[in-house]
Formats: structure tokens, C-alpha cells, sequence
């Protein structure tokens, strides 16, 4: 059998996470959130989803991992600054950002499971 190229890894990697992102969403939007912004990028840093219900902004990170503890501890903490630093960015575009409260959300994608969300996860 012939190993894979490093290009179809990646494209596979690439792949997986989309398909984790899509079902983030549709998980979040069927516990009632509105999705308002979906791989939001800025020169500082990205966010998965941007999630709104009332008043209440969640940013979140979205991971596709075998574990929930994997899920975790892929959010590093360089990861939480830029989504911190790209979430100022999209506040600062609001019209309605002082009755806005944001928060920072993970949502861990597991193999054969529901997915589960963790919010206020940093």
C-alpha cells in the first residue's frame, strides 16, 4: 500500500474540520442561536462560528477530535488570544455592541456522537 502525499493529509484535515464547522452550526442553531457569522477572518486571527441569541454573542472555536478532553486542549492559548483579538475586531463593526455581552465557546465534534458545547469555555 502507498502512504498518502502530505497534500491529501491536509486536504482530509481540511475536509474534516469544515464538515465538524457545518455540524457546530446546525447543532448550535438547533439549541436556538442565530448564526450570524461563519469563519469570520481577520489579519488577526479567525473565528469557526459567531452564534447570537438575545443579547448574547458566542464566539466559538470548533474541534474535531476523538476525545472531548482532545477538544480542550487543542485550543491553545495563542489560539484564544487571535479569536479574542478577531471577536474586538467584529464587536467594534456592531451597531448594537454596548447591549451586546460576548463569550467564548467550544464546541467538540466526536466521532459518532452529538457534538458537545461547552460554553464559557475560556
Amino acid at each position: 500500500m502507498k502512504p498518502e502525499a502530505p497534500d491529501s493529509n491536509r486536504r482530509k484535515a481540511v475536509r474534516r474540520g469544515s464538515l465538524a464547522e457545518y455540524r457546530a452550526a446546525l447543532f448550535l442553531f438547533l439549541k436556538g442561536y442565530r448564526i450570524v457569522a461563519f469563519r469570520y477572518r481577520t489579519r488577526l486571527g479567525e473565528i469557526d462560528i459567531i452564534a447570537r441569541k438575545g443579547n448574547l454573542i458566542a464566539c466559538v472555536e470548533v474541534k474535531a477530535r476523538r476525545s472531548l478532553e482532545d477538544s480542550v486542549f487543542a485550543v491553545s492559548d495563542f489560539a484564544q488570544r487571535r479569536i479574542r483579538a478577531a471577536s474586538d475586531i467584529w464587536l467594534a463593526k456592531q451597531r448594537d455592541s454596548s447591549r451586546l455581552s460576548i463569550r467564548y465557546d467550544i464546541v467538540s465534534v466526536m466521532p459518532w456522537r452529538w457534538p458537545v458545547h461547552l460554553p464559557d469555555a475560556f
